[in-house]
């Protein structure tokens, strides 16, 4: 197909591919002649996911090449195929923005905080400049500082919550090497919108349950006609 009908198919404008080709995020087409350039399906599957991880993934073009950059890599010789995701998705040890003699420049020693202390003490596994961990340290503090109180206790119920939901993720991921990244970096990615529906809806089911508690009225399921 050409790239006319390529837009067509994948509803993404002609202006756009061709920024995605330029990128390097979509492979070129088969030359048919001097200037043209012939896609197939392929190239469809590549710009829907693309376009997926860019709009319901939220991410930036940097980001997505990162992901990209490691469901394409032909060495499937992986130990551990959810640090390889995480990478790709924090920007860990493919970061671009890590020029080449920062990437070899071993991790500064820093004070063990408060959140690392947490970690280390539920038995969490992490590492010297883990993005990850200080992800979390960041959005810990930005809770506190916007005065939402986050304890311990409260945190370690968090954590309870969403080991359940990485026991559902570990579980999903394929035996193949390939296979797994892929489920692991785009999985992850897509499910978090969704994963943030489902807390507001059960924030609705469980305050409405309290409130009819509280009222002694029976609860009751809503029925959809």
């Amino acid at each position: 197909m050409r790239i006319s009908e390529l837009s067509a198919t994948t509803d993404v404008p002609i202006g756009t591919i061709k920024y995605y080709l330029r990128e390097g995020l979509l492979p070129a087409g088969h030359r048919s002649s001097r200037t043209t350039a012939d896609y197939d399906d392929d190239h469809v599957e590549r710009l829907r996911l693309i376009r997926a991880l860019v709009r319901t993934g939220g991410l930036g073009i940097a980001a997505v090449r990162r992901v990209l950059a490691v469901i394409d890599d032909p060495d499937p010789q992986r130990l551990d195929v959810l640090s390889t995701a995480q990478d790709a998705l924090t920007g860990g040890k493919g970061a671009e923005e890590a020029g080449g003699a920062e990437t070899s420049r071993a991790p500064e020693a820093r004070p063990v905080g408060p959140v690392h202390a947490w970690v280390a003490a539920r038995g969490w596994p992490t590492g010297p400049g883990d993005p990850v961990l200080e992800q979390l340290e960041k959005a810990w503090a930005a809770c506190e500082a916007a005065g939402i109180h986050v304890d311990d206790a409260m945190m370690a119920d968090y954590a309870d919550a969403i080991e359940q939901v990485a026991r559902v993720d570990v579980a999903a991921v394929p035996q193949g090497a390939d296979d797994a990244v892929r489920r692991v970096v785009i999985g992850t990615i897509m499910m978090e919108p969704v994963l943030s529906a489902l807390r507001l809806l059960a924030q609705r089911h469980v305050s409405v349950r309290q409130a009819g508690k509280a009222a002694g009225v029976a609860p009751c399921s809503a029925s959809h006609r």
